[in-house]
């Protein structure tokens, strides 16, 4: 996609995200989830792709120190918003997941909702997952939230409609290719009022022995994996994964 950046995504959605994507995600189990990796409420968290603090908040609310990255001010300037009046504040950080990330010890990293896969340049999952390596903790985990991709899905176009109402109405519109292992796509709102929005994104994914491979180069070894984040058991049917890594201790 022509002229797409890694803020483009960021800029695009941060008016909508919390409305679009309150379901993508079980807030909860992902809490305790981290909470459960921690092994306590007490620890140093890291985000990647933190947004509007949709996962960050929750846990900061649980007196866990959180730090955030997003490489969107736009998403920070949600997130700064809606912390205002919050006793319990997430850190947050305006850089690139890859390349920089404050500095460590951190207890847990987490990367959640195909966040890694928005990494699009060649080695720069694998240098994400090598810098968080270097600001882990002895012991300290990194997880991953992600999609098992559809090796036997073909090339192509789609259009169709993601909502209508009577004054608006939002088509979805994507590009998928395989041999590139790249989909992008624009979700394109046409409202009376206030003409066309376009809203961009693309992702570049990994399958999980690739990421398994990326942590094993970054000195990571696999602890756990799941189907979700509530910890149902992961198997050849799964179309997403948790995938818990570790630092030597």
């Amino acid at each position: 996609m022509r002229g797409y950046d890694s803020t483009s995504y960021g800029d695009g959605f941060a008016d909508v995200y919390d409305d679009w994507y309150a379901e993508v995600t079980d807030v909860d189990a992902t809490t305790a989830r981290v909470v459960a990796t921690l092994g306590s409420d007490a620890g140093r968290v890291l985000e990647l792709g933190v947004g509007t603090g949709r996962l960050a908040l929750p846990l900061a609310d649980r007196n866990i120190d959180v730090v955030g990255v997003d490489s969107s001010q736009a998403m920070l300037d949600r997130l700064a918003d809606r912390q205002r009046d919050r006793p319990h504040r997430v850190t947050a950080v305006c850089g690139d997941m890859a390349t920089e990330l404050p500095d460590g010890p951190f207890d847990v990293a987490l990367v959640a909702y195909n966040t890694l896969f928005n990494l699009l340049g060649d080695g720069e999952q694998q240098a994400c997952f090598h810098a968080v390596a270097e600001r882990l903790a002895p012991g300290g985990a990194f997880i991953v939230e992600a999609v098992v991709p559809d090796e036997t899905a073909q090339a192509g176009s789609d259009v169709s409609v993601r909502s209508m109402a009577v004054d608006r109405v939002v088509l979805s519109v994507s590009d998928h290719r395989p041999d590139q292992r790249r989909t992008s796509g624009q979700f394109v709102e046409f409202t009376e009022s206030g003409g066309v929005r376009l809203r961009p994104w693309s992702i570049r994914w990994a399958s999980v022995d690739d990421l398994d491979a990326m942590a094993a180069s970054a000195g990571l070894a696999l602890d756990t994996r799941f189907a979700n984040m509530a910890g149902d058991e992961f198997d050849e049917h799964s179309t997403q994964h948790v995938s818990v890594y570790r630092a030597p201790r």
